[in-house]
């Protein structure tokens, strides 16, 4: 017997016109026509290798092959009342036996999903020669699982979102991971969000940003100290860059980014927008600031000076010999008259 999680695409396929049958141990596809009759009723068994090179000689097959390889159905792929609108009802029973010979050779999945209008639909999705190679020998909800899991491209998809887009027992679907991570189809991954669920994603692609946390985790925990180490850097490079402490004209992002490049401080390559981001921490510290910016329109850094509400002078200073106060002048220049209020910087 077929397996139980095939017959929700099969009620959905013969809802939209497309029925399955199995007649003395061989499969066959049927497409009604419009006035409720049945034709271009075609065996799934083995065929003669001829009628698959005259298939791809058929304009017909061409078209349905074109169709199926828009970017936009790319994925999920195309539904079933689009074929319709598509080839129209003329064309559209003579699809069976090209539909039959793509399956047969992996290159055709088929998937429930839900249309615009909430209805349930079948869904046509065409594989690369090179993907229907790693499917080969795949059943069918193995091949929907390894298709839901590919939509899902470099964020992943959590296990529980599998189960309800493909209505397989966690069972069968735990079988299932196990099968394809044995041909190096598909891996498993955590989140930094979310350490003790599972994630899967296609075995070649690298995780976003947005589950491993970037460069500023390791092994799923926020790094301090590496963060602090390229603080740190940081804050040399621009005082060593910009002549000291307050002065020169200022370092831009792209020329501190660089700088961190050529001592090869951080075990990752940062991009500009990460190098931003360490800046900014340490302009909310206090440690960086704008100083303009270039004839470009990029932001000059330069080290901030130290801010603070206290006085490193005693009262004694303050007071002149007739004990009224006076005005003090500080090292950076700023003078300070007689009663005036002072905020240090």
């Amino acid at each position: 017997m077929p397996p139980t999680n095939k017959r929700p695409i099969v009620k959905a396929a013969a809802a939209n016109g497309i029925k399955r049958r199995r007649s003395g141990g061989s499969a066959s596809v049927r497409v009604s026509t419009a006035n409720g009759g049945a034709t271009g009723r075609k065996s799934l068994g083995a065929t003669p290798s001829s009628s698959s090179s005259a298939s791809k000689k058929n304009p017909l097959y061409e078209e349905f092959i074109q169709l199926l390889s828009d970017p936009q159905y790319k994925g999920k792929g195309i539904a079933n009342l689009a074929l319709k609108a598509h080839f129209g009802e003329d064309k559209y029973p003579s699809l069976v036996p090209i539909i039959n010979e793509l399956t047969r050779s992996s290159r055709l999945t088929m998937s429930k999903g839900t249309s615009r209008s909430g209805e349930s639909e079948v869904y046509f999705s065409l594989l690369s020669a090179e993907e229907a190679t790693k499917l080969q020998g795949l059943d069918a909800p193995s091949k929907m699982v390894y298709q839901v899991i590919e939509a899902s491209g470099n964020k992943g998809i959590w296990t529980v979102d599998i189960r309800n887009q493909t209505n397989i027992l966690q069972v069968t679907l735990t079988k299932i991971f196990k099968q394809l991570e044995a041909r190096r189809l598909i891996k498993p991954i955590k989140a930094v969000t979310a350490k003790t669920k599972k994630l899967y994603m296609l075995y070649d692609l690298t995780p976003a940003k947005e589950i491993t946390g970037g460069p500023w985790y390791s092994e799923y925990e926020f790094d301090h100290e590496f963060i602090a180490e390229l603080r740190n850097f940081i804050l040399m490079c621009v005082r060593r860059m910009n002549g000291g402490l307050g002065v020169g004209n200022g370092v831009t992002l792209k020329q501190i980014a660089h700088k961190m490049i050529q001592a090869n401080v951080s075990r990752v390559q940062l991009s500009l927008e990460e190098v931003q981001q360490l800046v900014q921490t340490l302009a909310f510290d206090y440690l960086l600031e704008q100083r303009g910016v270039t004839d470009t329109g990029e932001a000059l850094f330069v080290a901030a000076k130290s801010v603070t509400t206290m006085c490193d002078f005693g009262w004694w200073d303050v007071l002149s010999p007739d004990f009224h106060f006076r005005g003090i002048r500080f090292e950076d220049d700023v003078f300070l008259s007689a009663h005036e209020p002072h905020h240090h910087s």
